[in-house]
């Protein structure tokens, strides 16, 4: 298990955007890669974006190419999600979840390999798109 720690999450209009990061403590990042999953209410969980720490690889579900980018920084062993252009579809609770190895499409978009490859989870961070 690696304890990770989501924040930034909050209220905003559409069309704004928001910042959010997810933490590691005690351990290095560099043979994981970590993923962002959203769930609305009623909705299932959704995998939102994945980057690899090893070599920087990034996956996006296609809801939100161009608008989300996914980054990590090493030293401070966080990953970042930058959310632009933000849609009332957006809101959810977002969580990020460490993976062992590399990222890749499948593990952050089929729910079964979601399950079986992301064995650590946050608690998630609130985001509400609305006027």
């Amino acid at each position: 298990q690696v304890p990770l720690v989501e924040s930034g999450g909050g209220l905003v209009q559409p069309g704004g955007s928001l910042r959010l990061s997810c933490a590691a403590s005690g351990f290095t990042l560099d043979y994981y890669a970590i993923g962002w999953f959203r769930q609305a209410p009623g909705k299932e969980r959704e995998g939102v974006a994945c980057i690899s720490f090893s070599d920087g690889s990034t996956y996006y579900a296609d809801s939100v190419k161009g608008r989300f980018t996914i980054s990590r920084d090493n030293a401070k062993n966080t990953v970042s999600l930058q959310s632009n252009s933000l849609k009332p579809e957006d809101t959810g609770v977002y969580y990020c979840a460490a993976l062992f190895g590399p990222c890749n499409i499948e593990a952050l978009t089929n729910t079964a390999r979601t399950v079986t490859e992301f064995n650590s989870w946050g608690q998630g961070t609130q985001v509400t798109v609305s006027s």
